[in-house]
């Protein structure tokens, strides 16, 4: 989990400047939490292997594109991973089963208890921040940061119009941000 003293924006424009060692330490940072970004949505642990490198090298490329008046740095990395991750369902044409050993994976990951009590810190800030959100709004979020869905399966799903639930869910991100800062 991040703390104060990691500057994600800092190693984003190092990666821009080709600073590999940056790149390194985004790595180290996060690279256990984006797997379990990837795995939710392909549920596959080595093709979540596949996205979770080939985001890496996203990342190392397009660093330069980051643009901190849009978002934080931390969260267009996450972005990077969950549309590369996206992508390769789209691509493959169909999605694949869940493997009962997915969350396994993912605990056998985890670090010593202070990194789990702040995890357990964040994820109560989460969900009390997502509890704020009126239903439709929270709906939105779930469908298309938990389980993957775009905005045209999520207006399918919920049977809205596009334009409402892309309205929704940019609301809905922007009142998270401001109840998670």
């Amino acid at each position: 989990m991040p703390n104060e003293d990691f500057d994600y924006e800092a190693q984003l424009l190092a990666c821009a400047r080709g600073e590999r060692a940056a790149l390194r330490r985004l790595y180290d940072r996060e690279a256990r939490w984006l797997m379990g970004v990837a795995l939710r949505i392909v549920r596959r642990r080595e093709i979540a292997d596949e996205v979770l490198h080939d985001a890496f090298l996203q990342i190392w490329s397009k660093a330069s594109t980051y643009n901190p008046s849009l978002g934080s740095a931390r969260g267009w990395i996450y972005s990077v991973v969950r549309h590369r991750a996206l992508n390769t369902i789209r691509d493959s044409h169909h999605e694949v089963p869940a493997s009962e050993t997915m969350m396994d994976d993912i605990v056998e990951d985890a670090s010593g208890p202070l990194e789990i009590l702040a995890q357990h810190r964040a994820a109560s800030a989460l969900h009390h921040c997502l509890n704020n959100l009126d239903t439709d709004k929270r709906t939105c979020i779930l469908l298309a940061y938990v389980d993957g869905y775009t905005h045209a399966q999520i207006a399918a799903h919920l049977q809205r119009p596009l334009g409402t639930v892309k309205a929704w869910t940019r609301r809905a991100l922007l009142l998270l941000r401001e109840c998670l800062s």
